[in-house]
């Protein structure tokens, strides 16, 4: 009797502590703040969905790859997309590609953050984008049996976000003047 009420406190403890690890790997998501010459984004990031791609952007990040970097690609009506040319408009060189998360149940919706891929499903590298309305037809499996994944989410600096989509573009969706990430920290 004595063993068995021991094995029950200790299962008890072992659900309680999974149940508090849960609970604080939600409340531990990092968060990114990018630093842009229209203002301020803050990104919360996603590593229990998607751990590879949060991890592959947190090395970009602290790398300092995304510094200097702009928002290339602007389309008002589908998203913003970044991370991946300097002010020049040169393309910045970038690690392998990684895995592609998309079948991880997060949407391709309002104020999410993607990864931005060729049409081969596991070519992401840097580049990210953030989507500016519900982009339904991204989500897994998509148009292409892939689908592009969402790894994060805006917190902070929606207004910002929308000020970007809004940019005079040229040629390739390109903005007319060069929207700058001036910087891309860890704030929490």
């Amino acid at each position: 009797m004595h063993c068995m009420r021991r094995s029950l406190l200790s299962l008890a403890a072992a659900l309680a502590l999974t149940g508090a690890t849960g609970i604080a790997a939600a409340a531990d998501a990092p968060q990114v703040l990018l630093k842009t010459s229209m203002g301020d984004i803050t990104l919360e990031l996603n590593q229990e969905k998607a751990p590879k791609s949060v991890a592959n952007f947190l090395q970009y990040m602290k790398s300092g790859h995304y510094n200097g970097t702009i928002f290339h690609r602007v389309i008002s009506n589908f998203m913003i997309q970044g991370g991946g040319f300097d002010t020049g408009m040169k393309q910045k060189p970038t690690n392998a590609p990684i895995e592609n998360e998309a079948a991880n149940g997060l949407k391709n919706e309002p104020y999410t953050v993607a990864m931005a891929r060729t049409s081969a499903p596991n070519s992401a590298t840097a580049q990210f984008f953030i989507n500016v309305r519900n982009n339904a037809f991204l989500n897994y499996p998509g148009q292409d049996g892939a689908g592009y994944a969402v790894f994060g989410k805006v917190v902070k600096g929606s207004e910002v976000v929308d000020k970007i989509k809004d940019v005079q573009t040229g040629p390739g969706d390109v903005p007319a003047k060069p929207v700058v990430i001036e910087s891309a920290s860890i704030v929490k």
